[in-house]
C-alpha cells in the first residue's frame, strides 16, 4: 500500500471508544478507517446502553398506567404485547446504528465490517465478512474492542433457559420466572424490568448487598424498593449445582452453610465482563495485559510504539461515557491537539426504578481516607415536585470536605437520579464547593433543587427539612 493510501488511525471496534475516537480524528482532518465485528456502535449501541434503556422505559410505562389511579385517573384492561416490547428496542438501537453510519460517512471515515488483527505493528488484517483478507497500514493504531459478559464454566448459554444480557435483550417471550445471578448494575436492571411485567424475579447476590459499588444507604434503599415490588432478593448468597433441564434450570442457593434448592424457567448470568481480545492479535504482537485488559500509560499508548487502547478493553469502570472521554483523549493526544487525561471523576448510572446516580467516593471510602467531612441529605419526600408526580422515593446525599467545602462525593437515589447526578459531576469537575450550589438559584418546582438543599443540609441551612 502506498503511503497516500496509508491511514493516520484506524479503531478496531467501533463502540463508543472507537466510533468516538474514528470521529474526532475525522473531524481533524486525518484519514482514518474504523473496523467493526458487528455493528458501528458496537455493544453498547446494539446490545446494552440503549436497547436496554428502551426497555426499561417500556416497563416504568406499563407500570405508570397500572398505577394511574393515584392520579385520579382509570384505567381497565391494561396489557402488554412483550414482542413488540422487545421489537421497539431493537429499532431504537437499529436507528442509532444507522446514525453512526452517517457519521462515519460526513467525516469521511473508512468503516469496515470484520474482525481485525494486528498482525505487525501498524498492519491489520480483516479476518472475516466480505473485507476477508483485506490488509490496512495505519500510523496509529486504536483498539476499543471492548468487553463481552462474563459467564459460568460448564454452563452453556443457549439464549432460552441460560441468558447474559445479550440472549435477554432479544427474548422471544416473558419467561414466568427467573433467577438473576449477580446484582450490580445489569442485573438490578434485568431484574426490574421482567418484574414490572409479571416474571417472578429471584436476585442473588454474592457479595453482602446489591449494586455494591454505590453507597451503602443507596443499597438499602433499593433492596427494601425491591422487595416492594416483589422482586425477591438474596445477598451473602452463592450459586452452585447449576443443572439446565429442558423446560426449567435448576440450581443450590448457598447462604450460611444453608442450601435452598430452587427451580426457575430460567436464569441470566449478570456476574461481570471479560476482555474481548478473541482474535484481535497475531503471534508477533505481545501486549502487556492484566486480568485480561490492556495496560495503558498516560497517554493511552501500549507497550508497542503507534498502538493505543481505550474504552472497556482497559478496565474498569467499563461504562460507556468513560469510554467515548478515553478515546477521544487518546485520539487528540495522538495528534497533539491537546495533552490527554486520564479518567477522574465519572458519573455512574443504574436505570431501574429508582434510578440510582453516584460519583465521586462513597461514605465508607471518605471515611476509610481519613479526611474530615460533613454529610448533606435531603429526602424527595420533602420536595414539592417529587411529591406531586408521585416520585417520593430517595434522596440526594452529599459528601463535602471540611476544610474547603470541595463535594468529595455524590450519591442520588429516585426518579430522574441518573439526569440530576451531572450537576455535581460537573461542580467536583471545576471545583464548585457545596456551598455555591447551595447559593444557586434552582428553579422551583423541580427534582433539582433536591441537589442545592442537600449542600444546604450540610450546614443546617436547607429550608424545607
Amino acid at each position: 500500500m502506498s503511503d497516500s493510501e496509508k491511514y493516520d488511525l484506524i479503531a478496531i471496534g467501533g463502540g463508543p471508544a472507537g466510533y468516538a475516537g474514528a470521529i474526532r480524528a475525522g473531524q481533524l482532518g486525518k484519514k482514518v478507517a474504523c473496523i467493526e465485528a458487528e455493528r458501528a456502535g458496537g455493544t453498547c449501541l446494539n446490545w446494552g446502553c440503549i436497547p436496554s434503556k428502551a426497555l426499561l422505559k417500556a416497563a416504568e410505562l406499563y407500570q405508570s398506567i397500572k398505577h394511574s389511579d393515584d392520579f385520579g385517573i382509570s384505567s381497565s384492561n391494561v396489557d402488554f404485547n412483550f414482542s413488540k416490547v422487545i421489537e421497539r428496542s431493537r429499532k431504537v438501537s437499529d436507528q442509532m446504528g444507522s446514525g453512526i453510519e452517517f457519521l462515519f460517512k460526513k467525516n469521511k471515515v473508512d468503516y469496515f465490517v470484520g474482525c481485525g488483527q494486528i498482525t505487525n505493528p501498524g498492519t491489520i488484517e480483516i479476518k472475516d465478512g466480505e473485507h476477508t483478507g483485506k490488509i490496512l497500514n495505519a500510523e496509529n493504531i486504536l483498539i476499543s474492542t471492548g468487553c463481552k459478559a462474563r459467564t459460568l464454566p460448564d454452563v452453556k448459554v443457549d439464549g432460552e433457559r441460560v441468558m447474559t444480557s445479550r440472549e435477554a435483550l432479544v427474548m422471544k417471550k416473558l419467561p414466568e420466572s427467573i433467577v438473576i445471578i449477580g446484582a450490580g448494575a445489569i442485573g438490578v436492571e434485568f431484574a426490574y424490568f421482567l418484574n414490572s411485567f409479571g416474571c417472578k424475579v429471584r436476585l442473588v447476590e454474592m457479595l453482602p448487598r446489591i449494586i455494591a459499588v454505590e453507597d451503602e444507604e443507596v443499597s438499602k434503599i433499593l433492596s427494601r424498593s425491591f422487595k416492594k415490588q416483589g422482586i425477591e432478593v438474596s445477598v451473602s448468597t452463592s450459586v452452585e449445582n447449576i443443572s439446565v433441564e429442558k423446560n426449567s434450570v435448576k440450581l443450590d442457593l448457598v447462604k450460611n452453610g444453608k442450601t435452598e434448592s430452587i427451580e426457575a424457567e430460567s436464569i441470566l448470568l449478570a456476574i461481570g465482563v471479560v476482555a474481548n481480545t478473541n482474535g484481535l492479535l497475531s503471534d508477533k504482537i505481545k501486549l502487556e495485559t492484566e486480568k485480561g485488559f490492556i495496560i495503558v500509560n498516560d497517554r493511552y499508548e501500549t507497550n508497542i510504539d503507534g498502538i493505543f487502547a481505550a474504552g472497556d478493553i482497559i478496565g474498569p469502570p467499563w461504562l460507556a461515557h468513560v469510554a467515548t472521554y478515553e478515546a477521544l483523549q487518546a485520539v487528540n493526544g495522538i495528534f497533539n491537539q491537546s495533552e490527554p487525561k486520564r479518567v477522574k471523576e465519572f458519573p455512574g448510572c443504574t436505570y431501574c426504578q429508582p434510578q440510582i446516580a453516584s460519583v465521586g467516593l462513597t461514605e465508607a471510602q471518605v471515611k476509610e481516607s481519613g479526611i474530615p467531612y460533613r454529610v448533606g441529605k435531603f429526602p424527595f419526600m420533602a420536595s414539592g415536585k417529587a411529591v406531586a408526580v408521585n416520585h417520593k422515593d430517595g434522596f440526594v446525599k452529599v459528601l463535602i470536605g471540611e476544610q474547603y467545602g470541595e463535594i468529595l462525593g455524590a450519591h442520588i437515589i429516585g426518579s430522574n437520579a441518573t439526569e440530576l447526578i451531572a450537576e455535581y459531576v460537573l461542580a467536583m469537575n471545576t471545583e464548585i464547593t457545596a456551598e455555591e450550589i447551595h447559593h444557586t438559584i434552582h428553579a422551583h418546582p423541580t427534582m433539582s433543587e433536591a441537589l442545592a438543599e442537600a449542600c444546604g443540609a450540610a450546614y443546617n441551612k436547607a429550608i424545607h427539612i
